[in-house]
């Protein structure tokens, strides 16, 4: 991921809605992360963010009672003050045209954190490091009725 902050140009609008004559509006990257994690979980054809060891921790995570799914997995953002860089791990649905489905993914991401925060998004990298087959539904109900 490249800098936000000092390798990529501003916006050609110069003032950005985030630092005013009445004060300035800093957003933390745990807030662009879950903007991104969610509306990245929005796209049909996205099974789940994140690679299989975070994916692994978090089937753990899930089985403790109280604890809950974490909204950042498989998101890593930079935040600068004007602009926000973007990296997804997930996996997909078998079926899905990867191309589609990270264009789409692209999309509904540049279009909510740039919506909800203000922020200038200058790239969204997708990896895709998994296809989920409908198979592996019927292993994990072989794999819960065994434990």
């Amino acid at each position: 991921m490249s800098n936000p902050s000092s390798s990529i140009s501003p916006r050609e609008s110069g003032a950005s809605e985030l630092q005013t004559s009445k004060g300035n509006t800093t957003i933390a990257d745990g807030v662009v992360q879950k903007i991104a994690g969610v509306s990245a979980r929005e796209v049909s054809g996205v099974y789940a963010l994140g690679g299989g060891t975070a994916r692994t921790i978090g089937a753990i995570r899930d089985r403790i009672p109280g604890s809950s799914q974490s909204v950042g997995q498989g998101v890593a953002v930079e935040v600068g003050e004007r602009q926000a860089a973007i990296d997804l791990d997930l996996v997909a649905e078998y079926g899905v045209s990867i191309v589609e489905l990270s264009r789409s993914v692209r999309r509904n991401v540049i279009s909510a954190v740039e919506g909800m925060t203000g922020l200038e998004v200058t790239e969204v990298n997708v990896s895709v490091n998994d296809i989920h087959l409908p198979t592996d539904d019927q292993q994990d109900a072989q794999e819960s009725r065994v434990q």
